[in-house]
C-alpha cells in the first residue's frame, strides 16, 4: 500500500488474523471509518465503490486489515475496518466465471480471463481466481481495468505443488500472456502465506512467502513453521 494508517489498537494486541476473511478476498461493506492522514480521495473512490481488499496484516479481535482502491494506479490505501461492518466477502474463486460489463470483454486482462476458462488444462484441478484490478471491477462492477492492465490470478494450493508442475503452469500462462499482449501474475496461495509462482517454479533455493506477520525467505512454503499465535 502505497499510505497505511495507524492501526486501531496497540501492538500487542496485534496477534492473529480472522480466519473468516482471507488476504484478497473483497469486502463489501456499510461504512468505512476515516483515520488521521487519510488520503482525500478515499471517500469518492469508497462512495463509488463500497468495496475493499483484505490485506496481509496482523490485527485484532474483529478488525481486518484492509486496502482501499482509488481511480488511478497511485491511489491504494491501507486501513482497517470492524468486521460487523462487513455485508459480504467475495473470494476470487466465486469471480472466476463472472462476466465483466457490457464492451468490456474486449479488455486483453478479461480476454486472458475468458481464455483461460475455455483452457481447462492450465488451471484444471486448482482452486483460483482474478484478483488485482480485474477482480475489482468483477466483483463491484466499476471500471478498474484498462488497455494496459496485468491480470492477476491467486492459486490456491493448500497441498505442496512440485517444481516441474509450476514450470509447467507458469509456461502455460506465458504463452497465454503473449497471446493476449499483457502480462499475467500469479500468486500461489500457500500454507505460509503467497507466493509468486514464477519464483517457486525458477528453483530458487528459497523463496519470498508473504504472510500477515511478515515476509519470510523459506525453502519449502509447505513445510514451513508458522509463528506462535498467527
Amino acid at each position: 500500500m502505497r499510505v497505511c494508517a495507524a492501526p486501531p489498537f496497540t501492538t500487542p494486541c496485534a496477534g492473529s488474523s480472522d480466519e473468516r476473511w482471507r488476504p484478497h478476498d473483497l469486502l463489501r461493506l456499510r461504512r468505512l471509518a476515516a483515520f488521521d492522514g487519510e488520503p482525500a480521495w478515499v471517500r469518492d473512490a469508497f462512495e463509488r465503490a463500497p468495496y475493499a481488499v483484505v490485506r496481509r496484516a496482523l490485527a485484532s479481535q474483529d478488525i481486518v486489515a484492509i486496502g482501499v482502491r482509488g481511480a488511478q494506479r497511485s491511489q491504494r490505501y491501507g486501513t482497517w475496518a470492524a468486521s460487523a461492518d462487513i455485508v459480504e466477502a467475495l473470494a476470487p474463486e466465486a469471480l472466476a466465471h463472472d462476466e465483466p460489463l457490457a464492451g468490456r470483454a474486449v479488455l486483453p486482462a478479461f480476454a486472458a480471463l475468458a481464455a483461460l476458462r475455455r483452457q481447462a488444462s492450465a488451471l484444471n484441478g486448482f482452486v483460483w481466481g482474478p484478483t488485482g484490478g480485474a477482480g475489482f471491477e468483477l466483483a463491484t462492477q466499476t471500471k478498474a481495468v484498462s488497455e494496459s492492465s496485468d491480470l492477476d490470478l491467486l492459486i490456491r494450493t493448500p497441498e505442496r505443488l512440485s517444481r516441474e508442475s509450476a514450470a509447467d503452469l507458469l509456461d502455460q500462462l506465458d504463452t497465454l500472456a503473449r497471446q493476449t499482449g499483457i502480462r499475467i501474475d500469479a500468486q500461489l496461495e500457500t500454507p505460509a502465506g503467497g507466493v509468486a509462482l514464477a519464483e517457486w517454479a525458477a528453483g530458487k533455493s528459497r523463496v519470498m512467502a508473504r504472510h500477515a506477520s511478515g515476509p519470510q525467505l523459506l525453502a519449502d512454503p509447505w513445510t514451513a513453521v508458522q509463528p506462535t499465535g498467527v
